[in-house]
């Protein structure tokens, strides 16, 4: 390390000397990362190479969209990286949320039960959802489907006993958030959504098996389709899409339940074949080709962020060791102002703003003011670096992404000095 090139950040020699111990420490851990990400960029590599991506078609398209050569390739190769039969990967899809939501909507109908087997959804599914009693309007609650929630077990795996109970009430879908979000729990590794799928199959349940991905492509070294998952979301700006992708989301599964997707995302009876790419196809099939390589970027980011804030007699979760199924670090600050201060450190070590300061604000569909750093050249990308938090006790901040591991671990450096 340059201690005169941190010196430049505002990082003292003594934190250079501390970072280095800590990345001695988990060196063994990022052998680790480091091969999973071979394994994964073959794989990507392989599938594009059987879906005939061509040059020629990168123009994209406009109008309906129909016949986009670029959008069908590329969609093929999404399914066989995420061991699906299909795949829709558009740019109309702007969030995660979204793309969950076309999942549920496509899928469920009136009289229909969902049944999440880690308990309380993600914040922006609330209005998605609806609540029980004084649906939002136009939630699935307000359509007629019911909801149940299943609490994950005391050391964070899935109740698989509990599920096998509640499948005798005949759930159309059973819903499994992989990664971690702003809860306290663990992130889901696929063999445990394996395990899921295995139990309900030997119970005679035939009901959906629907897995939020936001945040956990390419972090293991296959997908939840590859162990059995009828169907998964997730978004272009987190991981699949590379760092580069502007926008878009995708919805892979099972061929009948993917083209009820794509009918609510356009039409009934339109589905899948309209939907122009705008241009968009090479940014969108580049970004795919990088992700394997920018995730395993996160993941030895966030690896030694936590070995570090362990060094320094502060609460890291997951620890550097422990197995990781997402790319969400979190860190227990303790009060508002040590949160601030930490998300403010982050967007101080950014290459997009690093002159603004956050502070806590309502961000639409959280229920509790947030502060977020996100210093990126994509807005809301969280496969570049960005750390946010809702402002409530324990003031955790959930610290995800990061396209180059040297600003991870200088931003984690700094925040640390804070």
């Amino acid at each position: 390390m340059s201690r005169e090139d941190y010196r430049n950040l505002g990082i003292s020699d003594e934190t250079v000397d501390r970072a280095e111990r800590s990345e001695r420490r988990v060196r063994a851990v990022f052998e680790r990362i480091e091969a999973v990400r071979e394994h994964n960029q073959l794989r990507v590599l392989q599938a594009m190479r059987n879906a005939r991506i061509s040059e020629s078609s990168f123009g994209g398209s406009t109008g309906y969209g129909y016949d986009d050569r670029s959008r069908d390739a590329l969609e093929a190769a999404y399914a066989e990286v995420f061991g699906t039969e299909a795949a829709l990967v558009r740019p109309q899809i702007t969030a995660g949320t979204q793309a969950i939501t076309l999942g549920l909507f496509g899928v469920l109908r009136p009289g229909d039960l969902l049944l999440s087997v880690t308990g309380k959804p993600y914040d922006t599914l609330d209005s998605v959802i609806g609540p029980s009693e004084g649906a939002t309007a136009g939630s699935l609650a307000d359509f007629g489907v019911r909801f149940r929630r299943l609490e994950l077990l005391p050391e964070g795996g899935i109740d698989l006993d509990g599920v096998e109970r509640a499948a005798s009430d005949r759930p159309r879908m059973i819903y499994v958030q992989k990664s971690r979000g702003y809860s306290d729990r663990r992130s889901l590794r696929n063999e445990e959504i394996g395990a899921l799928v295995a139990r309900l199959r030997a119970g005679g349940s035939d009901a959906v098996v629907f897995v939020d991905n936001c945040y956990g492509e390419f972090a293991e070294g296959e997908e939840p389709g590859a162990v059995g998952a009828d169907l998964m979301a997730g978004s272009l700006i987190k991981n699949p899409g590379g760092g580069i992708c502007p926008t878009g989301g995708y919805v892979a599964g099972r061929k009948d339940l993917v083209e009820q997707a794509a009918a609510r995302l356009t039409a009934p009876g339109l589905g899948a074949h309209v939907g122009p790419t705008l241009g968009l196809s090479r940014l969108m099939t580049q970004g795919l080709f990088l992700a394997p390589h920018a995730v395993a970027e996160c993941l030895k980011g966030a690896v030694f962020t936590a070995a570090f804030f362990e060094d320094s007699g502060l609460s890291a979760d997951p620890g550097p060791f422990d197995p990781r199924g997402d790319i969400v670090q979190t860190l227990v600050l303790g009060d508002e102002a040590r949160l601030v201060r930490f998300c403010r450190a982050v967007q101080a070590m950014s290459p997009v703003d690093s002159f603004v300061s956050p502070e806590p604000w309502a961000m639409p569909g959280y229920a509790d003011p947030v502060v977020m750093a996100a210093g990126t050249f994509i807005q809301g990308a969280s496969l570049e670096l960005s750390a946010d938090g809702p402002v409530r006790p324990p003031y955790r901040a959930h610290m995800q992404g990061g396209l180059v591991y040297e600003q991870v671990k200088a931003a984690a450096m700094l925040a640390v000095s804070a």
